[in-house]
């Protein structure tokens, strides 16, 4: 058991020519590998096939977060050098923990602009990890101001620029509050939505607000040392009625994606019943780790080493889940934000 606890055992091979670096034109158009958890057998499909995996009672649960344009670019008020503020967490009303870059630049005092002067943020300290405090001030309202200063917080990994914020959003995104998109919902179209609901599949829609945690590397080499970044989650109780529901008539809980996956493990009580309500978590999920609400899963293709690789090899099995890394390898699949997808059956 121990060995499965190391980050160099959860490293594969990944050629660079395979991140996506831009969407596809139809968001349903991307490739689907459908790995079976329980013997390791792949089998290569398109992710419009997804509904002849999907069974009447089953329920599919989607995370609503709104990604926020949250990467700024700023210029020290004192010397007019460059500066990256990106937004992780709303603390208070125009109170932000960021992440700086240079980190150097953000002392404690600094005065950031940004836009010209449209928006100023001053540091007002600096938090866990290295993370700043910064409080806004602008005329008008904050979320406009941003929508027309900030950019889309595309991954390190993705070098393009984005021509359509809306495509880094889910089509049913709905509350605002992510620095990056729960990439799985990606290849959801509304047709697409629509039919998963006419072959009798209910949907249930909880939110989390995706932060730090998925910019951050794991840099510890035993896994249990491993600090994840709080994140905040919300089940309504529409929400949880719906998968308890889905359990007790003995159909499956298909997550889509690693957010909601952790967010319905967080919601649940030891007797594997969501509780409605809303908090932070900082669970994070391993091989060893024993799923309460989860059967199946639909997500994207993860980084090497990364607690999302780890996540979904606590499902399927490190050495099934590898195999098939290598498989999507061989086969030419697009990795990461704009890659396809894999169905863990």
């Amino acid at each position: 058991m121990q060995k499965e606890l190391l980050k160099k055992d959860f490293y594969f091979d990944l050629p660079p020519a395979l991140i996506a670096q831009d969407p596809l034109a139809d968001r349903s158009a991307s490739r689907l590998l459908v790995l079976d958890k329980k013997t390791g057998a792949v089998a290569h499909r398109r992710f419009t096939d997804i509904t002849e995996y999907l069974n009447e009672g089953d329920c599919l649960v989607l995370n609503n977060t709104k990604v926020i344009p949250a990467r700024l670019m700023g210029t020290k008020a004192e010397t007019g050098a460059a500066v990256e503020v990106l937004l992780l967490k709303r603390r208070e009303k125009d109170i932000w923990e960021t992440l700086v870059k240079p980190g150097k630049k953000a002392r404690e005092g600094a005065v950031i602009h940004f836009g010209g002067g449209l928006l100023t943020g001053k540091v007002l300290g600096v938090v866990d990890e290295g993370n700043r405090l910064i409080q806004f001030e602008y005329e008008g309202i904050f979320e406009e101001v941003l929508d027309r200063l900030g950019e889309m917080p595309l991954p390190p990994y993705i070098t393009h620029k984005l021509a359509d914020k809306s495509r880094y959003q889910t089509v049913y995104a709905k509350y605002e509050g992510s620095a990056a998109a729960p990439t799985a919902g990606l290849h959801f179209t509304e047709e697409l939505l629509k039919k998963v609901q006419e072959r009798g599949v209910q949907t249930a829609y909880v939110t989390l607000h995706v932060g730090l945690g998925t910019f951050r590397p794991v840099k510890e080499e035993n896994l249990l040392n491993h600090h994840m970044h709080s994140e905040f989650y919300q089940v309504t109780q529409e929400a949880a009625d719906t998968i308890n529901s889905t359990k007790q008539a003995g159909g499956r809980v298909i997550c889509v994606g690693t957010t909601s996956c952790r967010t319905v493990e967080s919601a649940a009580g030891d007797d594997g019943r969501v509780l409605a309500g809303s908090g932070d978590t900082e669970i994070f999920i391993y091989p060893g780790y024993q799923f309460k609400v989860l059967d199946n899963l639909i997500t994207n293709f993860h980084l090497p080493e990364s607690t999302l690789i780890m996540l979904v090899s606590a499902l399927a099995g490190r050495g099934h889940v590898l195999s098939a890394y290598q498989e999507a390898v061989r086969e030419q699949y697009r990795f990461f934000s704009f890659g396809d997808a894999m169905f863990i059956k």
